[in-house]
């Protein structure tokens, strides 16, 4: 009877330390990444410009940005103005820092043949890359539109979360994607490393059990 009071105390405890363990390692709203993980690899994602794109095209950028948002998040259209900004400001061949967006939604409105009209409409300078399979937002532990991940050049997670202090852009006080872009380039942690992402949840598909 000892014998198996111990064995169950055993079991108990394991599966506690099993536990802390899990949760030692995600972020502290983020239950996949934490800060210092490596970038989880994409592959042959479409584009808008109608190219196939994946992580490994971008070994020559020192920084990625890489931002889940969409067409139908009020939140992430409020945002998409500011994201359009940051592209700009990174863009050209001889840039250190790529900026990449990411919609996995699957309604109409989300779609790829919809992101492509934003795009030329709009003349954004940022290229939308497109995952109906959700593998890469599930693979990155995205939970809402829009959020950002700020990966440097040995890609380790150096940021993740909101790319501000407030959604009225005439409130900000702070940007952290600016501040974490700026200390990944110069081999630093920012101070702010994760944040709460605020807009709209990601639309998971339901799975069937």
């Amino acid at each position: 009877m000892l014998r198996n009071k111990v064995i169950f105390a055993l079991c108990v405890m394991s599966l506690f330390i099993g536990k802390v363990a899990e949760n030692a390692y995600a972020g502290e709203f983020n239950e996949v990444l934490s800060i210092g993980d490596k970038a989880p690899v994409w592959e042959n994602l479409p584009g808008t410009d109608g190219k196939k794109h994946s992580l490994a095209d971008l070994k020559d950028k020192p920084v990625v940005v890489l931002v889940f948002t969409c067409l139908s998040c009020p939140t992430a259209v409020d945002y998409e103005e500011r994201i359009n900004a940051l592209a700009k400001q990174h863009s050209g061949s001889d840039s250190k820092v790529a900026v990449i967006a990411v919609c996995v939604n699957r309604i109409e409105a989300d779609r790829l043949p919809k992101l492509e009209a934003r795009v030329k409409d709009k003349g954004l300078s940022f290229v939308y890359l497109y995952d109906e399979s959700q593998k890469i937002a599930k693979d990155f532990g995205a939970i809402f539109t829009p959020e950002f991940y700020v990966f440097d050049q040995d890609r380790k997670l150096v940021y993740m979360g909101a790319m501000d202090d407030n959604t009225d852009p005439r409130m900000v006080k702070q940007n952290f994607v600016d501040v974490a872009i700026s200390a990944a380039q110069k081999g630093d942690k920012p101070k702010v490393t994760e944040t709460l992402a605020r807009g709209c949840r990601v639309r998971y598909a339901r799975e069937r059990k």
